[in-house]
């Protein structure tokens, strides 16, 4: 099985992030704008790599926490790696994240033809509450607003938990083993009661 791992990224990935997001999503952020993520604290940003000697990345994602509120900016898998169920464990991890930070909600825009990602966002329980028309302006195509307001709720953190044994079980269909240290902080989540144990739960950090 390949490994992976899950952790905050630093300055010597910046280059890898900005690669990854031109050949996923066609250049949202230049360098800088990478830099200015990693040091703000209302920033959280996620990268999964390959658990190797080059450490090759293979998703990104992000999310600003204002007021109440997660804004998911970004979520990318290197197209080589999509469909294989990389994407919701970093969607599940950005909102794991959210909770960690006391926030309420998330909210987040999708192009209207990205039928992919909207699956994956309806299935984590997102909604659709709004569009932006012609928000992309290379394209002119417009943007749902999906939403997802209960993230405080004990239901919801026990949602969390079934997600979890739900992507686990996915990865390992495909062949992905978690590396060992971000695998025992993920399964930490199902031995006690979820607010408890997110306090433990942090990515990797190298």
């Amino acid at each position: 099985m390949a490994k992976i791992q899950l952790k905050t990224p630093k300055s010597e990935h910046l280059a890898a992030m900005v690669s990854l997001d031109r050949s996923s999503l066609g250049g949202i952020w230049t360098l800088s704008g990478y830099e200015r993520e990693l040091n703000s604290p209302n920033s959280e940003l996620l990268i999964l790599n390959l658990d190797q000697k080059d450490e090759t990345l293979i998703g990104l994602a992000c999310f600003w926490a204002i007021l109440e509120e997660a804004h998911i900016t970004l979520l990318a898998i290197y197209p080589d790696y999509q469909r294989q169920g990389l994407g919701k464990l970093l969607l599940y991890k950005l909102l794991e994240k959210a909770v960690q930070r006391q926030l309420e909600r998330a909210t987040l825009e999708v192009r209207v033809s990205n039928q992919s990602a909207i699956a994956l966002y309806e299935h984590f329980g997102f909604r659709v509450a709004g569009e932006r028309k012609n928000y992309y302006s290379q394209t002119g195509e417009s943007a749902l607003i999906f939403w997802r307001n209960d993230l405080q709720t004990a239901a919801f953190q026990e949602q969390l938990s079934k997600w979890r044994q739900e992507i686990l079980s996915r990865l390992a269909q495909g062949e992905w083993q978690l590396e060992e240290e971000t695998r025992a902080k993920i399964d930490t989540m199902g031995m006690s009661r979820l607010p408890t144990s997110l306090n433990q739960v942090e990515v990797r950090e190298k």
